[in-house]
């Protein structure tokens, strides 16, 4: 079985990332919609797609097309997706999944009723770098997990400024766009969840309309693991990093936090330093694969719904956070 595609959006992260993905791993993508019919032409033929269509109406109801794939702007996330589950749909939605809990809980019900796959594209999970560090925390290689950091803070490159720095109604800024992934992040490789949040944020010139573009703060998680996270849109020459320190040991990885497969981790423990092993692979098209099986009954996806609901719940405490000054209970809806 051929999965066949429709793209919800004629995005620059498709063209970059998720169409050849989508291709490398035995999929097809038979339609592209964008509001502007010239866009979406131009489009389809740059990515070599046979039909480009103006409505979500057309995409979703396309007999031919077998899942979607979601990469408009965060507030419009919500009605498609369910009705693409409403056309029988499978769906691959860019994070966060909506703009509020209530909203993302209703995707999944839509998705539940509906018998369709739906998966967040939280792409960083599926970096080798994340996988060999919550391999060697799970077999106790830093014994208990203490504490964690994530430094996130990079430059947003003016081909993917616009309604990041201009349209809160958008979902705009760096918090529902970087700390999102931090929070995903976190919980697969520690295989924990967050309770609470506290975080500042600032405004360094480049966000617009009062949107924030850097934060900094700290989750606590269920095991009384602490994690600090620095997300930023303004910072032109930092490198991106990853750690987390044990009873027994610490794991250092940089340049991690990144779309490309690269980056190091390095194992610091009484025997020393070690280079973990790292087999690179391109994070999405691991995405791409495990949802194609997942469409096919074979394997779960690689971050869920569920997973969505986590990563945006966190979020929002932590933008609550900033604007009250206080720590904010992470709340998810979710059941025990």
């Amino acid at each position: 079985m051929t999965v066949k595609w429709g793209l919800v959006g004629a995005s620059t992260i498709a063209g970059e990332w998720v169409i050849d993905a989508i291709r490398a791993t035995g999929g097809e993508i038979v339609s592209v919609m964008s509001s502007n019919a010239d866009r979406g032409a131009a489009y389809a033929a740059r990515h070599k797609i046979p039909r480009a269509v103006t409505t979500l109406d057309a995409l979703v109801n396309d007999a031919q097309i077998d899942a979607v794939y979601i990469s408009t702007t965060n507030e419009l996330h919500r009605d498609q997706a369910i009705a693409a589950a409403k056309a029988g749909k499978h769906v691959l939605c860019e994070k966060p999944l909506a703009l509020a809990l209530d909203d993302a809980h209703a995707m999944i019900e839509a998705a539940k009723e509906a018998g369709v796959v739906l998966a967040t594209n939280h792409h960083l999970r599926n970096a080798a770098s994340h996988r060999a560090m919550r391999d060697a925390i799970a077999v106790g290689r830093i014994g208990k997990p203490l504490s964690a950091r994530v430094f996130h803070a990079v430059y947003l490159p003016p081909h993917l400024q616009g309604w990041r720095l201009d349209k809160p109604q958008a979902g705009g800024g760096v918090i529902l766009d970087i700390t999102v992934h931090d929070a995903d992040t976190l919980r697969f490789v520690l295989n924990d969840d967050p309770v609470e949040a506290i975080a500042l944020s600032q405004s360094g010139g480049m966000g617009k309309q009062g949107l924030e573009d850097a934060v900094m703060g700290v989750l606590r998680f269920k095991s009384g693991v602490i994690a600090q996270f620095h997300d930023g849109f303004t910072t032109q020459y930092a490198e991106t990093g990853f750690e987390v320190h044990g009873t027994e040991g610490s794991l250092i990885a940089r340049n991690v936090m990144t779309q490309k497969p690269i980056g190091t981790v390095v194992l610091h423990n009484t025997e020393g330093e070690q280079v973990l092993p790292l087999e690179q692979r391109n994070l999405y098209e691991t995405a791409l694969e495990a949802f194609h099986n997942a469409v096919k009954g074979k394997g779960a996806v690689s971050a869920s719904d569920e997973d969505g609901i986590w990563s945006l719940a966190t979020a929002l405490a932590v933008a609550q956070s900033v604007k009250s000054g206080g720590v904010v209970q992470i709340r998810t809806g979710l059941g025990a």
